[in-house]
């Protein structure tokens, strides 16, 4: 049974199958799927992850910390203790699975890229 794109994108699976490892290292994409030999060097979305995932770590860590600074006044020392590293680790932990995520959207939607054709004369 095929996984969704969803599920392998949280996976980080390979879109096609559901089953073989889509990155090779952290965030390097591996050149094919392991399991059905899927070609995975054609749906690199690049930084596009990185835009999500500073949004959402932003979002939580800045509301996070304005919730905190308003309702305990801590010194500033334990705002650095808590939201640098709470910064770090979201993010780094956030940035496979999005790209992961993109990557399935692509398949899922069978996005390509632009060529000159699909551009009107305007």
């Amino acid at each position: 049974m095929k996984a969704g794109p969803i599920i392998a994108g949280l996976a980080c699976r390979c879109p096609a199958c559901g089953k073989g490892s889509l990155f090779k290292s952290y965030l390097k994409l591996a050149e094919a799927c392991g399991t059905c030999g899927f070609d995975l060097k054609k749906a690199d979305p690049g930084d596009g992850a990185a835009v999500f995932v500073l949004l959402i770590v932003g979002g939580i860590v800045a509301f996070l910390a304005l919730y905190s600074v308003l309702a305990f006044s801590w010194p500033i020392w334990v705002h650095l203790v808590l939201w640098l590293p709470l910064t770090v680790i979201l993010g780094l932990g956030l940035a496979p699975v999005f790209k992961s995520l993109l990557i399935t959207a692509q398949f899922h939607f069978k996005a390509s890229e632009a060529r000159n054709s699909d551009v009107g004369d305007g």
